[in-house]
């Protein structure tokens, strides 16, 4: 695997793992059935702390972002068929990645979540934040399934130019062996007396 896969390899990883870290409120919201105020309560908590950090946190994932983003340019800027292919699928779900969680996650923890009511766990949750917990949720399961799949994407390229490189050298090797016969033919062959 080249610097630049790893390199794009090495970024989705982080990004993905930035955001595994909701899953302490995103599964309260997504997978527990019936959803209650109190998981409600819980989820709008845990982004309302995430609003609260410093903003040191957004520059460094940004720059991370752009890393990412500027290597799989990059690649496809060879031209080759597989980095147009592979590449281009990274970019497409990166971009809808990186254009959702500026354009809708972080506006909305901005608008929303920066200063929740005082409650009670017990308190019944407003209807006014219920709609954007939910779809925060969704929308961090979108990013970490489009993300998942630039990996599957750099996973495949890899195994497709492993392949080539396989054949390449299963080629060069039949060659060399014709030319030795070759060789081996045209040599005049002497008696012994």
């Amino acid at each position: 695997m080249g610097l630049r896969a790893s390199v794009v390899v090495c970024v989705t990883s982080f990004l993905l793992g930035s955001l595994f870290t909701h899953w302490i409120a995103d599964s309260l919201t997504l997978w527990k059935s019936p959803v209650t105020d109190e998981h409600l309560w819980t989820a709008a908590q845990y982004y309302s702390i995430l609003t609260k950090g410093p903003v040191q946190i957004l520059y460094a994932l940004f720059t991370v972002i752009v890393l990412g983003g500027t290597t799989i340019f990059w690649s496809l800027r060879d031209g080759e068929a597989g980095n147009l292919m592979f590449d281009g699928g990274s970019i497409v779900l990166y971009g809808t990645t990186v254009i959702m969680y500026l354009y809708s996650v972080i506006p909305s923890l901005a608008d929303k979540f920066t200063s929740i009511p005082a409650h009670q766990t017990q308190d019944a949750f407003p209807r006014s934040l219920r709609i954007p917990t939910l779809d925060l949720a969704s929308k961090h399961l979108i990013c970490s399934v489009a993300l998942t799949g630039v990996l599957i994407l750099q996973a495949g390229r890899w195994w497709a130019e492993l392949a080539d490189g396989d054949e390449e050298d299963s080629g060069y090797l039949e060659e060399k062996a014709a030319d030795e016969t070759d060789q081996s033919e045209s040599e005049p062959r002497t008696t012994s007396s």
